[in-house]
């Protein structure tokens, strides 16, 4: 499993491409993945003949484990074996000991990658530490676990303070658990500690006694026999239980991660839009922008980078660590979209700096690669500002959450023809409702409302549009 090099240390298998005695081209899509940002198509660097899918579909495989092995010599594997047939009972570790030809048939060629994100120059196999006893990555994965962790220290003795090898996901884990990886037997490659063996380690004597044979954790590391992407239900079924993972547990940790770190505040304001609402109509039949879509949304998000313009400091990021705050003098407007998958946050990059048409085609592309689900983590990453459209839904407006790393998030209600007093006379007028949540911790709410008005006070009047920009 390539890493992305997104900060991203998983993925689950949602499709084969191929099969076992397949003969495949250096390029030639494998696999479908989905990380915790999106789902991506792999491309194998190899030419030869797939030996082995390690894993079925719907197995959430960590970066730098072995998926697939391939034959790269001149004769086809004798047996070939599809991961339906895997046993059960297989040890984990032992599909990362199955593609070392393929190792070796490139010692300095491209590596595994993911589309899209170039060639990772670096393997994704840990460094033997320092003064240990032989090479880490010699040791048979399952075994002399503790003589991986008694290292030398710089005087020829035993290090009796090891730190123990695992992934940060897994340490994390172990701390919500109570365990200590120090006490823990790894059998992951090379000595690396895994999900597995934290909750084995956390787990009851009597439960382990119970079922020895099958995995405890939720997350299943080896094949399993039957390849298929959940567990069969009873038709009269009174519940359903659903898998967290992928973009849907990216989402849930990264909003519970924002609405606990960064104190939100909402304001709000309801505003006659009815002149924006014509505009739009006048510009669908401009010559300027044929071929174009022009909605209200394309209005909406052209005053929000009127407004930031307007109002620079509101486009920033808390940076904890530093102990700052970073002002971007860029925009890279966030267009929240809901797929099959989840929420999404894809960005259309220095949104500032584009035209009325320009910007129009970023967000068609944008929210068609969406629904296609084709997004790449890159354009989710990099984010200064969001827009969040729940009007489509009917919704008059909400307290959106704030997209992590941003400062602020704008809410779009439904565009309702209402009574409003419009020339001093009750008139029915195209009436929305903006909500705007900002981090109060970088935005007071003076700064808050000067924005929330200026957005309100263009669509009001796009003239503005031209006189403000």
């Amino acid at each position: 499993m390539p890493d992305v090099g997104e900060g991203l240390t998983e993925a689950e298998i949602l499709k084969w491409y191929v099969q076992p005695g397949d003969t495949v081209t250096d390029g030639q899509v494998v696999c479908e993945v989905e990380t915790a940002k999106a789902a991506v198509e792999l491309p194998i660097p190899f030419d030869g003949t797939v030996h082995e899918l390690v894993f079925p579909e719907g197995t959430t495989v960590d970066v730098g484990q072995v998926i697939i092995s391939v034959n790269v010599g001149g004769a086809a594997p004798e047996a070939p074996a599809a991961p339906a047939q895997e046993p059960a009972q297989a040890p984990a570790p032992e599909p990362a000991t199955v593609p070392e030809p393929a190792a070796e048939a490139e010692p300095e060629g491209r590596q595994p990658v993911l589309v899209g994100y170039g060639v990772a120059a670096a393997s994704t196999k840990r460094r033997a530490r320092k003064g240990a006893v032989g090479a880490v990555g010699a040791v048979v994965p399952g075994q002399a676990a503790a003589a991986i962790q008694g290292e030398l220290n710089g005087h020829g003795g035993v290090a009796t303070a090891a730190r123990p090898l695992a992934k940060p996901p897994v340490r994390k884990l172990a701390k919500d658990l109570g365990v200590d990886l120090a006490s823990v037997t790894p059998t992951g490659p090379d000595g690396i500690i895994t999900r597995e063996d934290v909750h084995k380690a956390a787990a009851p004597a009597p439960a382990v006694e119970a079922a020895p044979a099958p995995a405890p954790t939720p997350v299943v590391e080896t094949p399993a026999a039957p390849v298929a992407p959940a567990p069969a239900l009873a038709t009269d079924a009174r519940e359903t239980r659903i898998p967290i993972k992928g973009v849907r547990k990216a989402t849930a940790a990264a909003m519970v991660g924002s609405a606990f770190t960064a104190p939100h505040v909402t304001e709000f304001i309801t505003f006659d839009i009815t002149r924006t609402m014509k505009l739009v109509e006048e510009l669908k039949s401009d010559k300027d922008m044929a071929g174009l879509r022009v909605n209200p949304l394309l209005l909406i998000a052209k005053a929000v980078l009127v407004a930031i313009k307007r109002n620079p400091d509101i486009n920033a990021t808390w940076d904890e660590a530093a102990q700052e705050i970073v002002l971007k003098h860029y925009v890279n407007l966030g267009i929240a979209a809901a797929t099959p998958r989840g929420l999404i946050v894809p960005n259309i990059k220095d949104a500032h700096a584009q035209t009325l048409p320009e910007l129009s085609r970023s967000l068609s592309e944008l929210v068609a690669t969406a629904r296609e689900g084709k997004t790449t983590p890159a354009a989710m990453q990099g984010g200064t500002f969001t827009i969040t459209n729940v009007g489509v839904f009917g919704v008059d407006t909400g307290t959106p959450i704030i997209n992590p790393g941003e400062s602020a998030i704008l809410a779009v209600g439904a565009i309702k023809l209402q009574p409003w007093v419009h020339n001093g006379k009750v008139k029915p007028r195209q009436v929305t409702t903006l909500a705007l949540s900002f981090d109060h911790r970088l935005v007071d709410g003076e700064l808050g409302s000067k924005f929330l008005a200026d957005v309100a006070a263009i669509l009001e009047q796009p003239k503005r549009l031209i006189t403000w920009a």
